[in-house]
């Protein structure tokens, strides 16, 4: 039986970002965070919901935009070095 993961409302918002703000696709988005697609589509639309009733997200202090990059930059270095160690073994194994 799979288990359920349980994200904070940090993660839930920064994952919609993703796809709001920084122009990945749902599905680019959710593999890159290791979740279904489905759970994006569901925070995007309580968020919208939410963006309606006017409780919408509060905007970053400076620290957590800071904090929020930082991560952000964490992730995509470890996504660049996966794919270079991806790209040199395909390549080794094709000679």
């Amino acid at each position: 039986m799979a288990q359920h993961r349980r994200h904070t409302e940090e993660f839930k918002r920064a994952a919609v970002k993703l796809v709001t703000e920084q122009g990945y696709s749902q599905a680019e988005a959710a593999r890159s965070l290791g979740i279904h697609e489905n759970q994006i589509v569901r925070w995007r639309k309580k968020y919208a919901l939410q963006d309606k009733e006017g409780t919408s997200m509060k905007p970053e202090t400076e620290q957590e935009e800071l904090r929020r990059l930082r991560e952000e930059n964490r992730r995509l270095r470890m996504e660049r070095d996966i794919l270079k160690k991806a790209t040199a073994f395909f390549a080794n194994e094709k000679n």
